[in-house]
């Protein structure tokens, strides 16, 4: 895998030289536009959004918007002068607690592996924030924009993830809250709560509208339609919120039970007879 950026972790008098790679990948499906006589992939036409028209490849430039309606163009040069002209260092602001941080700021995660010979500072930071718990806060600018980011150890590496800055996340429109909660409603719900409660597995979760939709897509291909949903026949019900609440908490207090149960039970030893 090629390393999508490199440069240097700066932290004092510290410069630890890094390279970057990608630690997510979506498994998104993504549909294209096909011709209808054969089914061959079509690229999107560039039509000016003010007139419609088709304008030609050779014809299309790059630019920022710097007001609104306002354009400034840019050459391949005017790019390569400002990436230099940009900086190429990640430059560490501060440590912080990484409960402190909302997930709402977080937004992709990046691998830092050390440069040759850069190995024993990469080491030492990734030490430093480990025996700390603390997370290094820093600026990053990755094609052609400043990033916020956080730097945490993670299985080994030096983890990054990008983030939004404070005036990218929106504020929530206030929620109206109609009527009060009673305290044994609130308990239920805790209680429901906890007996739901386990420890964090991702390998537990996985993607299954992918699955699903591929299976759909299959079916498609075979038949030429695409299969009729299964009807469940049953309807919405409205049912008193308390009631809800318990039936719930005595299911899963009975599933966890169970669960421990079968992990409990002790393994048949196997018979075993004497050769005559």
């Amino acid at each position: 895998m090629r390393p999508i950026w490199s440069g240097t972790i700066s932290f004092g008098l510290v410069s630890v030289p890094v390279k970057m790679y990608a630690a997510t990948e979506s498994k998104e499906l993504k549909f294209h536009f096909l011709h209808k006589d054969d089914l061959m992939p079509i690229g999107y036409d560039k039509v000016r959004k003010d007139t419609g028209e088709h304008v030609d490849p050779e014809d299309v430039v790059r630019g920022f918007e710097i007001e609104k309606g306002r354009y400034v163009e840019l050459t391949d040069e005017d790019i390569d002068r400002l990436d230099i002209e940009l900086t190429h260092s990640i430059d560490i602001c501060d440590f912080v607690d990484l409960d402190e941080i909302d997930p709402i700021y977080f937004r992709k995660a990046y691998y830092l592996v050390p440069e040759e010979g850069a190995e024993k500072p990469y080491r030492l930071l990734a030490e430093a924030l480990d025996q700390t718990g603390k997370v290094a806060i820093a600026k990053v600018v990755i094609r052609k924009k400043q990033h916020l980011a956080a730097l945490r150890p993670y299985e080994g590496t030096i983890l990054l993830e990008t983030m939004y800055f404070a005036d990218e996340v929106r504020k929530p429109e206030s929620v109206d809250t109609k009527g009060q909660l009673r305290k044994a409603e609130v308990d239920m719900a805790k209680s429901l709560v906890q007996n739901l409660s386990a420890k964090f597995d991702p390998s537990k979760y996985d993607d299954t509208y992918r699955k699903e939709l591929l299976e759909l897509l299959r079916a498609k291909e075979a038949t030429g339609v695409v299969p009729e949903p299964k009807e469940t026949g049953e309807e919405a019900e409205v049912v008193d919120l308390m009631q809800a609440l318990r039936e719930s908490v005595e299911r899963t207090k009975s599933q966890r039970a169970a669960t421990r149960k079968g992990r409990a039970a002790p393994k048949r030893k196997k018979k075993t007879t004497k050769a005559a």
